[in-house]
């Protein structure tokens, strides 16, 4: 059962057809601009569980040896998937993801930091059916991912 009426639409009325995207080694994604504000630390501290005072305490950051609060790895990859999952048609298209983190995202305390990502598909799946997306991200001009793959389902 596929949840949707024969039109293609859900019983909520939304369209649940599926598409198919295609890719071609090095399409560039769309680049984005993501603020991450000290609020959206609070936030997802609560969310997560992750109450680690260097992601909410600028002493405790700078007791660590880093320059201030630093954003939580798993928010700051998460907003990057999300960037590969809305170019691919919904996060349920992301099918395995690679990181290595190489700096942190210091999130001031008077404005957000702006997490730069932008991305390309590295290869695609000699079926067509995925297709890795590369990612560079960046946070105030420096490399926050020594290593970002996101693999995406082409196929709806």
């Amino acid at each position: 059962m596929t949840g949707r009426d024969e039109d293609g639409q859900g019983k909520d009325g939304q369209d649940t057809t599926t598409t198919t995207r295609t890719a071609a080694t090095g399409d560039v994604l769309p680049s984005r601009t993501l603020p991450i504000s000290r609020d959206d630390l609070r936030r997802y501290a609560e969310a997560s569980g992750d109450h680690n005072p260097i992601h909410l305490d600028d002493d405790a950051a700078r007791a660590l040896g880093l320059p201030g609060v630093v954003a939580h790895g798993m928010l700051t990859s998460a907003l990057a998937i999300g960037v590969v999952a809305e170019w691919a048609g919904g996060a349920d298209r992301v099918v395995a993801t690679s990181f290595r983190f190489a700096g942190p995202v210091v999130v001031p305390a008077d404005e957000p930091a702006r997490l730069e990502v932008a991305g390309s598909v590295r290869k695609v799946a000699e079926d067509g059916s995925t297709a890795d997306v590369a990612l560079a991200v960046t946070c105030g001009g420096s490399k926050v991912f020594g290593k970002a793959i996101v693999t995406v389902s082409l196929a709806g």
